[in-house]
């Protein structure tokens, strides 16, 4: 048996309550009903559902620019004065079209700034009209996702680690791979000062406990592990502060490759582990935190702050590397954490390659598929409480979701199309949720 499943079956014979699942078989929450037919071949949803487009690649923009490609990871703050703001990160590389030339960024390739970074979309909150749209951060690589701030802000995350001499890094005249703070008020392009105490990696996702300010930072390589930050001044970044990984006692590789299953329910205790030289150009982090005694992940992408707990999800995880999901619970004196194995998929149609994901008002989290390995249609997938998985919409694109994130009133849903870029808006009866489940062989 993997090491996982033996660390894992020690703790569930110490009393932990496991939820296992059927082999061949899978339980499925019903959700909201069946999806139906979307008429103009993009998204389709339950009876009652319903989308509309508020930006898509090309619009033009209030500063001159014209909305780029690739949006991924989004924030959804209210400005008051009845209007709302969308952060949205795209994840553009050097060669990419950037929608127009910068003004200010943070790196350059060959003299021109590269054409990452974000965009912000003000809106209207009842009509959902856009007020305003504009960049709001430039000189990035491969913003990926990121994570909204207690204190009215974005963390935008870049998935890249090149720079000058390395790969890829032809040209370019700064390193990559940090964390940007980029504020929800912003009226255009923001100092672009990354946030170097928070490390160098291939960062994906970011989330604050409001109670502590320390800062979950998710990394998207296949021997990822979980960092935690610990600010020198909450609620600053900027300051510096200690960087750490996850150790999950006596299970040193939380993927559970090994093709035995193991028990959905499962907890293990939670240590963190100072790291040193975290912005080495060198990308590895990841080894010297495993080095160290880190637990791996597969890569760790979406993770969102629930009550006093964080949800991640791990995309390619699980005996049958479709993914899993892990319940990070913090305790009271941030001293004795615990991990939960909360879930892991068994069937593509349960679950296949989750990436970005938020928790509902109503507690259901929801998941953004991200599976370019067959030419399927991606999803975004509910799960409620209680682990059942449902499926809430579908794409008809060859293309991801990304960046789901719900108004402060939870009455509509954002979510971003990757490419073509289109953010849209989804609105239905959030209420009517059926509990009821299925077995499906």
């Amino acid at each position: 048996m993997h090491t996982t499943g033996l660390a894992f079956a020690a703790l569930s014979a110490g009393g932990c309550i496991t939820r296992p699942l059927p082999d061949r078989s899978f339980s499925r929450a019903v959700g909201y009903g069946p999806l139906v037919p979307d008429s103009q071949g993009l998204l389709d949803l339950p009876t009652g559902f319903s989308y509309q487009v508020v930006s898509s690649l090309g619009d033009a923009m209030t500063d001159g620019a014209a909305v780029p490609d690739k949006a991924d990871g989004m924030g959804c703050f209210d400005l008051g004065d009845g209007r709302l703001a969308l952060v949205r990160n795209h994840e553009l590389v050097s060669t990419d079209e950037s929608g127009g030339v910068f003004s200010a960024g943070f790196g350059t390739k060959d003299g021109q700034f590269i054409p990452g970074g974000t965009t912000h979309v003000v809106l209207d909150k009842d009509t959902l009209e856009v007020l305003d749209q504009f960049r709001s951060l430039g000189g990035t690589m491969r913003n990926c996702s990121g994570g909204i701030t207690p204190w009215g802000s974005w963390l935008t995350c870049e998935e890249s680690t090149t720079g000058p001499g390395l790969k890829y890094g032809e040209g370019l005249n700064q390193y990559h791979g940090w964390v940007f703070d980029v504020p929800a008020a912003a009226t255009g392009l923001v100092d672009p000062a990354p946030l170097k105490a928070l490390g160098r990696f291939n960062h994906e996702a970011a989330c604050v406990n409001p109670n502590t300010g320390l800062v979950y930072l998710t990394e998207d390589r296949d021997d990822s592990v979980l960092y935690r930050f610990i600010p020198a001044v909450p609620g600053d970044l900027t300051r510096g502060g200690r960087l750490q990984a996850m150790k999950v006692e006596g299970t040193p590789d939380l993927r559970n490759w090994s093709g035995s299953s193991t028990a959905v329910g499962s907890v293990g205790e939670v240590s963190w582990i100072d790291l040193d030289e975290v912005e080495a150009p060198n990308d590895d982090l990841r080894h010297r935190a495993a080095a160290k005694g880190a637990s791996l992940v597969a890569r760790g992408e979406g993770i969102h702050m629930g009550d006093g707990e964080a949800f991640i999800c791990s995309t390619s995880g699980g005996a049958r590397r479709l993914g899993q999901i892990f319940r990070l619970t913090f305790s009271n004196d941030g001293t004795s954490d615990s991990l939960e194995l909360f879930f892991e998929s068994v069937s593509k149609h349960q679950f296949d390659y989750g990436d970005n994901l938020v928790v509902a008002p109503n507690g259901h989290l929801i998941v953004c598929e991200d599976q370019y390995t067959e030419v399927v249609d991606n999803h975004l997938r509910g799960i409620a409480p209680d682990g059942n998985a449902y499926p809430l919409a579908r794409l008809r694109l060859q293309t991801e979701l990304a960046g789901a994130c719900f108004s402060p009133d939870g009455q509509t849903m954002f979510v971003n199309v990757y490419a073509p870029t289109k953010t849209l808006a989804i609105t239905g009866p959030w209420d009517s949720f059926n509990a009821k489940t299925i077995t499906v062989s």
